[in-house]
């Protein structure tokens, strides 16, 4: 057994885990399904995030760990996952948080992509605009001062927004964040985050706020709305200039089908200008929200979660049948 199988069945017996199977593994560390285990049969499905040995002695990427840990910690919203513990084993940490039985935005596009079918408009701004209250949230969150912690995500991507099957949307992976007396603030010194995600003042290494989000999101949005890549990823230096400079056409040129009202939103959402772009993440939300719900029966957890099941079989129903569904309906027949 290596030391880190060691260091792991540490953490196993320690606190009463009982590893169902690794979810995923990369060069910074792994994910692992599993169950912690209480008196009286007591389980409850988590997911543990274990650092890699060789990164151990990385001072810079613990602090980051311990940094995301202390920081989600009190971040307690629907639609964000929530992190339950911060645990070491001599100079190995690991994690855990929320299991989300589900997939990411991106699984989201690649299982639309490979049944060549479009994504369905609504439950993509459904999808944003929960998004949107992810970040509103975390943007106005305060210390236990009572002062404003200015955490900025500054990896809002396809990869960081999950879906459960149960249809609720989850932001995750606060890594990278800068929060005050929090994240060590690395701005201006360091590119942290995926560069065709960024907002041009996060691509010149300027100091971010939560517009920075926005702007994210609103290259989210167009991607999902469009179909293709506003920013290609390649040499990061060009792709650094794309984001500060390249024209951007507008979406309706892209895809007729767009109403108006939601390219006004996007377009909003990507003024590369900051004072002319949405101010607040909430704003943006509650604009998406006025098309879905102002005259018609809108997208809900319920919706996504019935069209989770479309794609995806197997995933057990978690709904009451009999319990109608205007809009899923309105979708069924549009897609038949």
């Amino acid at each position: 057994m290596s030391r880190l199988d060691e260091r792991f069945q540490e953490i196993i017996d320690k606190n009463r885990y009982r590893i169902v199977r690794e979810v995923a593994k990369g060069g910074m560390g792994a994910v692992y399904e599993a169950l912690q285990l209480g008196a009286e049969g007591f389980e409850k499905r988590i997911a543990l995030k274990i650092i890699l040995e060789e990164l151990t002695n990385d001072k810079e990427f613990v602090e980051m760990f311990i940094g995301e840990a202390k920081l989600v910690a009190d971040l307690i919203h629907e639609n964000i996952v929530q992190i339950y513990q911060l645990g070491r084993v001599d100079s190995m940490y690991y994690m855990s948080l929320e299991f989300i039985d589900g997939i990411t935005l991106e699984d989201f596009i690649v299982k639309h992509q490979q049944l060549k079918r479009g994504l369905p408009l609504e439950l993509c701004l459904f999808i944003v605009s929960r998004t949107c209250r992810a970040l509103e949230y975390a943007h106005t969150k305060l210390g236990h001062d009572q002062k404003p912690l200015g955490i900025v995500h500054r990896d809002v991507s396809p990869g960081n927004v999950m879906m459960t099957y149960g249809g609720v949307v989850k932001l995750t992976d606060f890594g990278i964040a800068k929060a005050k007396n929090v994240m060590r603030d690395q701005e201006g010194e360091v590119l942290l985050g995926k560069v065709r995600y960024m907002s041009p003042e996060q691509a010149k290494f300027m100091p971010t706020d939560g517009r920075s989000d926005v702007f994210s999101l609103g290259i989210i949005l167009y991607e999902l709305l469009s179909g293709q890549a506003l920013f290609e990823e390649g040499d990061t230096l060009v792709t650094l200039e794309s984001v500060v400079s390249q024209k951007i056409d507008p979406i309706r040129d892209v895809n007729p089908n767009v109403p108006e009202d939601i390219a006004r939103i996007i377009d909003r959402a990507l003024e590369r200008d900051a004072e002319q772009r949405y101010q607040t993440a909430g704003r943006m939300g509650y604009d998406l929200e006025r098309y879905m719900y102002s005259n018609r029966f809108g997208p809900t957890n319920i919706s996504l979660h019935r069209y989770l099941k479309s794609l995806y079989p197997s995933v057990p129903a978690h709904v009451d049948p009999t319990v109608p569904d205007p809009f899923f309906e309105r979708l069924v027949q549009k897609t038949s």
